[in-house]
């Protein structure tokens, strides 16, 4: 019998949670692969907190995440033989992108040459593209100021900016954008396309300095509460739980500084193009962030599931020292080097 004929092992993951899936960092609903195993569809592939992958099979409040290793998942579903073996090659494929969020995905999909059954899937929700406004109004008002000269103007999103400069109201505007298209080598009535690609770069850049506006103080709090445990008797006892502390600690400081660091030289670069606006500067900013996307995904990837795990573990701080320790050594340490190395790999990224 299968797993999907056992309804006992739980539900389905609910399709109330799509908008959860999509902007997640490590979640991969596998609907959008074109699968040709019934009740596949259905399942989401998953990096857990030691970066490992796991196809999920079902998540439920009462019992639970149903979890299965990739290279188990065939004996599940054994009336299906020759399909799950074709789909399989795919996941095996996906297994290797070191994040699942929609930006590394469409990277990796398209290098594997893996078709999706609807691009919608592979973008942000309309919610989180809200509560990204804030975040894409420092990209939108450079654009705004060069060609209205004002600032004061409101421009919630891409779609609002295509509008704007679709129909200009004024004729200075008109002239304005005329000397853009001049400058980066367009007609004028491919601005809104040029828009829509500005405007997806650099939303996926507000994507990501949201996830580290939103980590980096986790993990500011996780490593004083790691280091709590340095004043303990059974860690002082013991050199090597000593060494581990300190070496998560420099391992978790040194990324969260070289990331936040890539960020503030995006943020001069996209300065520079707009104190310069021309085809070959806009080039260089989009193919400079669309080569960091793997490795900024990764990362913010690795370091995501882990902080969740701690704040659901130790919701209210606290654990005694012996709890922390075995918490820190069985879900933090695994799967940090490979954290670190991404990071490290960044800096031979070279600027386009």
């Amino acid at each position: 019998m299968g797993l999907q004929d056992v309804p006992a092992l739980g539900s389905a993951v609910e399709a109330s949670d799509d908008d959860f899936a999509r902007d997640a960092l490590h979640i991969l609903p596998l609907r959008i692969i074109p699968l040709e195993t019934p009740g596949l569809q259905r399942a989401r592939l998953i990096k857990n907190v030691r970066l490992e992958n796991v196809i999920e099979m079902f998540n439920d409040q009462k019992t639970g995440s149903g979890q299965v290793k990739p290279e188990n998942i065939t004996a599940y579903f054994d009336s299906y033989e020759r399909e799950i073996e074709h789909d399989m090659v795919k996941i095996r494929n996906i297994c290797q992108a070191s994040s699942f969020d929609v930006y590394t995905m469409r990277i990796e999909l398209r290098r594997l040459a893996i078709d999706i059954n609807s691009q919608k899937e592979l973008s942000l929700s309309e919610s989180k593209k809200q509560e990204l406004t804030e975040y894409m109004k420092s990209f939108t008002r450079p654009l705004v100021r060069s060609i209205y000269g004002l600032e004061a103007m409101e421009v919630n999103d891409v779609d609002d900016l295509i509008a704007m400069f679709a129909h200009p109201n004024r004729e200075e505007a008109l002239r304005n954008l005329k000397k853009m298209a001049e400058k980066l080598r367009i007609e004028l009535h491919e601005i809104p396309t040029f828009l829509e690609e500005y405007g997806d770069i650099f939303l996926s850049l507000a994507y990501f300095k949201r996830c580290i506006d939103q980590i980096v103080p986790e993990i500011q709090r996780f490593i004083t509460w790691m280091n709590e445990c340095l004043g303990s008797r059974e860690v002082q006892n013991n050199p090597k739980v000593e060494r581990i502390i300190h070496d998560i600690s420099n391992d978790l400081t040194d990324v969260s500084t070289s990331i936040t660091g890539r960020f503030e030289s995006f943020d001069q670069r996209s300065r520079d193009f707009w104190n310069d606006i021309n085809a070959d500067t806009f080039r260089k900013v989009r193919d400079l962030i669309k080569a960091h996307h793997v490795t900024i995904g990764g990362v913010l990837c690795g370091l995501a599931v882990k902080m969740d795990l701690w704040k659901t573990r130790f919701a209210r701080g606290g654990g005694g020292p012996t709890r922390r320790v075995e918490f820190i050594k069985s879900e933090i340490l695994p799967g940090l080097g490979h954290i670190r190395s991404l990071e490290n790999s960044a800096r031979t990224i070279k600027d386009p």
